[in-house]
């Protein structure tokens, strides 16, 4: 196996530290983001239970909708902040940018666009067909 040096066991110290630097940075501005997030729901659901009167099916549904896509909103953020979450412990193991199905380096490009990632692009696709 060819280790590259920038996403191998390798990485200097000073490579560590930048990318600590840039996965906390993306994990801090979802969790901002889940806050936000939340406190907008919190706003919604008042809104909601001082705003009944005279609803009809089709607000009600609207209000369910909104509730729905509300919950989602958070279940993403936090489903995203995990991922960064967990390539921080990656990289406190020694193991983040190495694909933790077939132990080949990650390619810097494919961490470069996607940080969180777990698995090389191969491994990934094949995942997704075995889902599919």
């Amino acid at each position: 196996m060819v280790v590259n040096e920038s996403v191998g066991k390798g990485r200097s110290q000073a490579d560590i530290d930048k990318i600590r630097l840039s996965l906390r940075a993306r994990y801090d501005e979802l969790t901002s983001e889940y806050d936000q997030a939340v406190a907008q729901s919190q706003v919604l659901r008042l809104v909601e239970v001082g705003d009944t009167a005279g609803d009809d099916q089709a607000d009600s549904g609207t209000k369910t909708a909104e509730r729905d896509t509300a919950q989602s909103l958070l279940r993403s953020i936090l489903d995203r902040r995990a991922q960064f979450e967990h390539a921080l412990t990656r990289l406190d193991e020694g193991t983040y940018g190495w694909c933790e199905g077939c132990a080949d380096p990650i390619p810097v490009e494919r961490l470069e666009i996607f940080p969180s990632a777990t698995s090389c692009v191969s491994c990934k696709q094949s995942r997704e067909r075995r889902a599919a």
